[in-house]
């Protein structure tokens, strides 16, 4: 029988993404929504995650899609009725409150799965596998997009604790990670931040591992055109890329890998994979790399940031 789910907060991400993975799924139903501004049709609405439990005591699933600094209190809420949790990414504001989420879910037994969608693209597990016992010599990271198109009047994710262009920049620190599971440490970092906004509209950073490998990362959230999604990687004599943000792999110019997205899809089916073994996947590896580099950056100042 699919889990009765209820999905909170009723933005982009969840029209384009969650509600067509929950409907695709035989897991899961949605059975209810929670979102200040929005409801879907046919659905119960509710204006809180506080009212739609009361209301409806029988959801075994939460599933959070508002913005990292309204996670915490709805996750801690979902986990205390105990439900099943799932945060999109990055899972919350600090790496405290999600380690907090996970040892409270951890002593409630409900499953808490921190997500990171673009770790489910097409071509990263392939990528992950050709790179096993090779030598890397060189990471290149180019992650470049348009904010206008992607974020459309999303204030949030210009206001402490939304990230900026280090909400998308996660999503190839996720991929690099996946690919290459190391102790990565962030020697340098600069942000530059938009006069009349609180976060970052272009970043770069440096990253090294314990075997001395460099990752070279550059971020940024005014590239006109399509985004470009890169990991560029030097392995001995080969040179691969992986781009459009994980869904094709080419070696030397020549495709190895390719598919469709459904990065979504794969999420739901990895969290009622969870559910079943009763355990959770709190990984935390993108977002401790994002917190360090905020932690040792060099700020500098942009022009203003409009609409």
């Amino acid at each position: 029988m699919a889990l009765r789910t209820a999905l909170v907060g009723i933005g982009k991400i969840a029209r384009d993404q969650h509600i067509p993975a929950i409907e695709a799924s035989a897991d899961f139903e949605l059975a209810a929504t929670a979102s200040r501004n929005a409801q879907v049709d046919g659905i119960p609405a509710f204006r809180n995650l506080a009212a739609l439990l009361d209301n409806m005591p029988d959801i075994a699933c939460v599933s959070l899609c508002t913005p990292p600094a309204a996670r915490y209190p709805d996750a801690r809420l979902a986990i205390e009725a105990g439900c099943h949790v799932m945060l999109e990414k990055p899972p919350g504001k600090t790496l405290a409150e999600v380690r907090d989420l996970a040892s409270l879910a951890e002593r409630a037994s409900v499953t808490l799965f921190a997500s990171w969608h673009s770790r489910e693209a097409a071509a990263v597990r392939t990528t992950r596998d050709w790179l096993k016992g090779k030598r890397i010599r060189d990471v290149r990271i180019d992650w470049r997009e348009d904010v206008r198109f992607w974020h459309p009047g999303q204030d949030w994710i210009w206001q402490a604790n939304g990230f900026g262009v280090l909400d998308p920049g996660i999503n190839a620190l996720s991929i690099l990670t996946a690919i290459h599971p190391s102790d990565l440490v962030v020697s340098e970092a600069s942000l530059s931040i938009p006069e009349n906004r609180d976060t970052p509209v272009s970043a770069r950073m440096s990253l090294r591992d314990p075997e001395g490998l460099e990752v070279s990362v550059e971020f940024d959230w005014l590239e006109k055109g399509p985004p470009k999604w890169d990991i560029r990687i030097l392995v001995d004599e080969q040179e691969a890329l992986l781009c459009e943000g994980g869904a094709q792999l080419l070696v030397d110019g020549v495709e190895a890998m390719s598919g469709p997205d459904r990065e979504y899809q794969a999420l739901y089916e990895r969290l009622a994979g969870l559910i079943e073994s009763g355990s959770s996947d709190v990984d935390l590896s993108p977002m401790r790399i994002v917190s360090d580099a905020m932690a040792v950056a060099h700020r500098q100042v942009a022009p203003p940031f409009e609409w």
